[in-house]
C-alpha cells in the first residue's frame, strides 16, 4: 500500500467512526439506525420478509383510504374498502396508476394535513418531456437513502471511502455546508457526462488518484463510455474496488466491455426517481434482489395476469414508505421478469431475472406487434462490424430513423448490412440510416437506444 493509499484509508476510517456519526447525530437523522436495520432484515427468511411486506401494504391501504382524497375516489370507483384486501389478487382489483394520472391529480394526490411548502419535492421527466412532482418527508428520504447505503455496501464499498460517480449536471456542493460534507463526511469526485471526452477523463482520472475513490458509480452506458476511453486512452489509471451501474439498462455486451477493462464485475442496480431502489445485484451476481421491505413489486402481462417465474410483465410497484403522496399500483413503465430462484448469498430478499426494458422503448410494427427496443440493440449493434454506437427512432408508423457512430474504417457493407435488417424487421417502412459524431445523452445525463414516438398512452 502506498503512502496516499494509506491516508486515504485513515481518512475513511476517521469519517465512518467519528465524523460521520457525529454529523448524522447532530442533525437528528435517523439514516444510520435505518440503515442498520436494512442490514439485519436482508437476511431474515423470505416468508418472513412476506410478511413484514404485507403488513406494511396492509397499513399503506389503510392510511391511503382514511388520509388521501385521490384514493377514497379511487377506492370507491373500484367498490374497495381496505378490509376486503386479504389477498394480492383482492389488491389487483384497485387500478393501476399512471403517469398521466399523477400529473392531473397530483394536489389531491397530497395527504390530507400536509401542506407542499413542508415536503420535500422532486421533480422527473418521463419519455414525453413532461415532468412530474414528487413530494415525500424527511423521514420517507431517510429510509430511502439508508436502502442506497445498503445495496452501495454490496460492491465492498464501505461508508467514509470516497466515490467516483459519472452524472449528468453533476450537483457539485456550493454552500459551506455541502462543501463541509463534502469533504469531511461523504466525498464525491464526479465526471460530467455532458462533458464526455479526453481532456475531462483524464481530469476526473487526476481527481481520482487524490480522492482514492474505492466505488465507480454512474450511467450504465456513461460507465460502457468511460471504459472505451480509458482503453483508448491507455495510460489513464481509474482502480476501483467496486463498479456499481444505475439509472438505465446495463447492456451485455456494455457488461462485457466494463468488466474486461476494469477487471471486476460490475454490480447492476434499478429503480427510478419516483419510488427510489427497486432491486440490486449482490456479490453473487445471480439475479437483482427486490427492496420488498420498501415496495410491493408485481409484474404484470398484457392481459392483466400476474407473469409467471422467466415470463416478462410491465413493473407495478407500490410505496410501502411515501405516506405523504402515496404510490399505490404505480406503472413505472418497465418491463421485468420475475423469479423464483433463490440467490446463493443466503439473503431472503427475493430475485428477479432482470430488466428486459421501458415500455416507451418497445417499437410497433405496421401490424400493432411491440419489438424490444434493447433486443434490435443487441442483434445489430453487438453483431454487425464497425458500428460504435446506434439509436433507433421510431417516427411514426411509416418511418424509423437509425442514427449510427461509426467506428474507425467501418465499411459501407455494415451500414447496409444494419439497414437491410430493419428493412426485414419493419417491412413497409421508411428506414432512414444518419452517421453522427455522437449520440448526445438527455439532460439528466442517460442515454437513451431506442426512442418510440407513437405510444400516446404512456403520455
Amino acid at each position: 500500500m502506498s503512502m496516499l493509499d494509506g491516508i486515504a484509508s485513515l481518512a475513511s476510517l476517521i469519517r465512518r467512526k467519528l465524523l460521520e456519526p457525529l454529523y448524522f447525530g447532530r442533525s437528528g437523522s435517523k439514516r444510520l439506525s435505518y440503515w442498520k436495520e436494512l442490514e439485519t432484515t436482508q437476511f431474515w427468511d423470505e416468508n418472513l420478509l412476506r410478511e413484514v411486506q404485507w403488513n406494511r401494504l396492509s397499513k399503506m391501504v389503510g392510511f391511503a383510504y382514511e388520509n388521501n382524497r385521490f384514493y377514497r375516489a379511487r377506492f370507491k370507483a373500484a367498490d374497495l374498502r381496505p378490509e376486503d384486501i386479504k389477498t394480492p389478487e383482492d389488491f389487483r382489483r384497485l387500478p393501476i396508476l399512471t403517469k398521466k394520472e399523477i400529473r392531473k391529480h397530483t394536489p389531491i394526490m397530497i395527504s390530507n394535513g400536509l401542506r407542499k411548502e413542508d415536503l420535500l419535492c422532486f421533480k422527473t421527466g418521463g419519455s414525453t418531456g413532461k415532468s412530474m412532482e414528487l413530494f415525500i418527508t424527511e423521514e420517507c428520504s431517510e429510509l430511502r437513502n439508508a436502502c442506497a447505503r445498503r445495496y452501495d455496501r454490496w460492491t465492498g464499498w464501505e461508508p467514509g471511502e470516497a466515490i467516483g460517480a459519472l452524472w449528468g449536471n453533476p450537483k457539485r456542493p456550493c454552500t459551506l455546508r455541502d462543501k463541509i460534507v463534502d469533504r469531511l463526511v461523504q466525498p464525491i469526485v464526479y465526471l460530467d457526462t455532458m462533458e464526455f471526452n479526453d481532456d475531462s477523463i483524464r481530469r476526473f482520472a487526476a481527481e481520482w488518484q487524490v480522492a482514492k475513490p474505492t466505488l465507480l458509480f454512474g450511467h450504465a452506458h456513461s460507465l460502457y463510455l468511460l471504459a472505451m476511453n480509458i482503453r483508448k486512452l491507455g495510460a489513464v489509471s481509474i482502480r476501483p474496488r467496486g463498479i456499481l451501474s444505475t439509472s438505465m439498462m446495463l447492456l451485455p455486451y456494455e457488461r462485457a466491455l466494463i468488466e474486461d477493462v476494469f477487471g471486476m464485475k460490475v454490480f447492476d442496480r434499478y429503480g427510478c426517481e419516483e419510488v427510489s431502489l427497486i432491486a440490486a445485484e449482490c456479490e453473487k451476481h445471480e439475479g437483482l434482489h427486490l427492496n420488498i421491505e420498501h415496495l410491493y413489486i408485481e409484474f404484470i402481462r398484457e392481459d392483466g395476469i400476474p407473469a409467471s417465474p422467466g415470463e416478462s410483465g410491465k413493473i407495478i410497484v407500490t410505496d410501502l414508505m411515501n405516506f405523504a403522496m402515496p404510490f399505490l399500483r404505480y406503472q413505472v413503465e418497465d418491463v421485468g421478469i420475475p423469479s423464483m430462484r433463490r440467490c446463493s448469498c443466503g439473503r431472503g430478499l427475493p430475485l428477479m431475472e432482470g430488466v428486459v426494458g421501458r415500455v416507451a422503448d418497445f417499437l410497433v410494427t405496421r401490424e400493432g406487434t411491440r419489438v424490444a427496443g434493447v433486443s434490435l440493440i443487441e442483434n445489430t449493434l453487438t453483431k454487425i462490424s464497425g458500428i460504435a454506437q446506434l439509436q433507433i427512432i421510431q417516427e411514426s408508423y411509416e418511418k424509423i430513423t437509425l442514427k449510427v457512430v461509426r467506428e474507425e474504417g467501418c465499411p459501407e457493407s455494415s451500414l447496409r448490412q444494419l439497414s437491410d435488417y430493419f428493412d426485414q424487421m419493419f417491412s413497409g417502412m421508411d428506414i432512414d440510416l444518419i452517421t453522427v459524431e455522437e449520440i448526445f445523452p438527455e439532460k439528466s445525463g442517460k442515454y437513451r437506444f431506442s426512442i418510440c414516438k407513437i405510444d400516446s398512452s404512456l403520455d
